[in-house]
C-alpha cells in the first residue's frame, strides 16, 4: 500500500485524484467542476476533520448510518480485537461467535415472534432477501399465485432492483422503470398530505381504509404489504401516525399477506424506540435492519422474521424448499462484531432517554422555522426532522425543482462547517447520537442561515 495514502495529504491534490479515477453515489459528476470534493481524514464523535483542518458538524449521520459518533472507542475495540481472532469465513456450513451472538441479541429486542435472523451486507439487500422470502413462503405453502407487492406512495426501499420495484420515488424510479416489478401503491399515510384540518390520526384511518380497498381487490394475489415504520426518509421525511401500523397489522392478519417493516433508516433509536414498530405495539413478519446495526463503521443487515416462515423451508433436501439466496460476506465477523459492539452501547449507556432530551431540544429550536414565508412544514419524529420550503406558504407550492434549492443549503453548510445533505427542498436533520445540546444549536443556526440564503 502506498503510504503516501496515509500521510495528510494536500485536499485539492486528493480531490483532483478522486475525480480523475472515482465515480460517486446519487451525485451527478459535472457538479464537482463547480462544487468542490470535500476530502475528510478522520471523524470524532459528532464531526469530520477534512484533510485541510476544516471540521464537519455530521448532521445527517454519513446517510444515516452513525449512532454513536464517528470513532468509537468501544466499537473500534472491538473491531481491533477481532481482527486478530477471524476476519472472515464462508457462512454456509460454518458459524462463528459473533454471528451467534448477534442473533441471539436481534431476537431479544425486536418485536415477540421475531426469531430467525437472516444477515446480508446492506439495506437493499436486506429488502431483496425480504421480498424473495415472502414470495417463496408463499410458494412453498402452496400459494403460488401470491406474486405481487403492495407499497406506499412516495416511499423508498433501495436501490437494487427488486427493492427499487417497491420504491415509489421518481427520481430514482422513472429510468429504470422497463427493469422493475409493478407493484400495487396504497395512498401513503403521510400527514403533510392530509385534508385542511385532519389529525394524524385521521389521516392514518382515512389512509387505513385506501388499504383495505387495495388489499379487498388484490390480496389473493399479494406477498407482503411493505412499509418504512413511521417515517418515509429518502420519500422526504413524510411522517405518520403510529395507529397507522397497528391498522396495517390487523389487516394483514384478516387478508392473509406479509408485512414487511422496513426499518433500515428508522431502527436503533431514530424515533424515539428502539424499533419504530414498538410505538404502535406490532410486530411485522419481516423487519429489515441496516445502517445504525453496525453503529456506521461496516456494511451489514439483517431480516429478522418469524419460526412460521422459517418452517415454511425447513425441509428433506429433494423437497426443493431451501432459500438459496446469498452474498459471499454474509455474516462476516468484523461486521457482526461491530453490530454487537454497537447493541453493548444500547444496553450499557441510557441512550433513548438522552435521545429524548436531544429531540425536545431540536424541536424548541426548530420550532420558530414553522413561521418563516418559505416553510411549508416543519415535522419531527424523535431524533428525525425535517423543515419542507416551499415557494408559496399559503398554497405549499414547491419551488421548482431544476432551482436546486436544496443545493444552496448544503454548500451554505460546507463553508460554515455542518454537513446538511437535503432531500431536494425538504432540509433534514439526523445527527449522531452524541450531539451535544450545543451542538444541536450550532447545526439550526447553520441551517436557518443556509434556509435564508436558499430562499433570497
Amino acid at each position: 500500500m502506498n503510504d503516501a495514502l496515509f500521510a495528510a495529504p494536500r485536499p485539492d491534490a486528493l480531490a483532483a485524484r478522486d475525480l480523475s479515477v472515482l465515480w460517486h453515489p446519487c451525485t451527478q459528476m459535472h457538479d464537482h467542476e463547480t462544487l468542490p470534493m470535500v476530502p475528510v481524514l478522520r471523524g470524532e464523535g459528532a464531526w469530520l476533520v477534512g484533510a485541510d483542518g476544516k471540521r464537519y458538524l455530521d448532521a445527517v449521520s454519513s446517510w444515516w448510518t452513525n449512532l454513536f459518533g464517528h470513532a468509537e472507542p468501544r466499537i473500534g475495540a472491538a473491531l481491533k480485537d477481532q481482527l486478530d481472532r477471524l476476519e472472515h469465513v464462508i457462512f454456509a456450513g460454518f458459524t462463528h461467535p459473533p454471528a451467534v451472538e448477534l442473533a441471539e441479541e436481534l431476537v431479544r429486542i425486536t418485536p415477540p415472534g421475531l426469531e430467525r435472523v437472516f444477515l446480508a451486507d446492506n439495506g437493499s439487500a436486506a429488502i431483496e432477501v425480504a421480498l424473495k422470502m415472502s414470495f417463496h413462503y408463499w410458494l412453498n405453502r402452496g400459494h403460488g399465485e401470491k406474486t405481487r407487492f403492495i407499497a406506499l406512495t412516495g416511499s423508498y426501499h433501495g436501490e437494487t432492483l427488486g427493492a427499487l420495484s417497491v420504491s415509489d420515488v421518481a427520481l430514482y424510479r422513472t429510468t429504470y422503470a422497463p427493469l422493475l416489478l409493478t407493484p400495487e401503491l396504497a395512498p401513503s399515510p403521510d400527514t403533510y398530505e392530509g385534508e385542511p384540518g385532519e389529525t394524524p390520526r385521521e389521516v392514518a384511518t382515512r389512509r387505513l381504509g385506501d388499504m383495505r380497498a387495495l388489499l379487498e381487490r388484490h390480496a389473493h394475489e399479494t406477498c407482503a404489504v411493505i412499509v418504512e415504520p413511521l417515517v418515509q426518509c429518502a420519500g422526504g421525511m413524510r411522517m405518520y401516525d403510529a395507529s397507522y401500523l397497528t391498522g396495517l397489522r390487523a389487516l394483514c392478519d384478516e387478508f392473509h399477506v406479509h408485512f414487511i417493516a422496513d426499518e433500515i433508516a428508522v431502527g436503533f433509536g431514530r424515533t424515539g424506540t428502539l424499533f419504530a414498530c414498538e410505538q404502535a405495539g406490532v410486530s411485522p413478519d419481516f423487519m429489515c435492519l441496516s445502517k445504525g446495526l453496525t453503529g456506521g463503521f461496516l456494511p451489514l443487515s439483517a431480516v429478522v422474521t418469524t419460526d412460521d416462515v422459517y418452517q415454511a423451508f425447513y425441509a428433506e433436501y429433494a423437497a426443493g424448499k431451501a432459500f438459496l439466496h446469498s452474498h459471499s460476506y454474509t455474516g462476516n465477523p468484523l461486521a457482526c462484531r461491530a453490530a454487537t459492539a454497537t447493541l453493548q452501547i444500547f444496553r450499557d449507556d441510557p441512550v433513548l432517554e438522552r435521545n429524548r432530551e436531544l429531540a425536545a431540544h431540536l424541536a424548541r429550536r426548530i420550532a420558530p422555522l414553522a413561521d418563516h414565508p418559505h416553510v411549508g412544514d416543519v415535522r419531527q419524529t424523535g431524533m428525525i426532522a425535517a423543515v419542507e420550503l416551499v415557494a408559496d406558504k399559503a398554497t405549499r407550492a414547491p419551488f421548482p425543482a431544476t432551482d436546486r434549492r436544496g443545493l444552496r443549503v448544503y454548500r451554505h453548510g460546507l463553508a460554515h462547517g455542518a454537513l446538511l445533505r437535503p432531500l431536494g427542498n425538504i432540509v433534514y436533520f439526523m445527527p449522531p447520537y452524541v450531539i451535544t445540546p450545543q451542538e444541536i444549536d450550532f447545526m439550526v443556526d447553520t441551517a436557518i442561515a443556509g434556509i435564508e440564503t436558499a430562499v433570497a
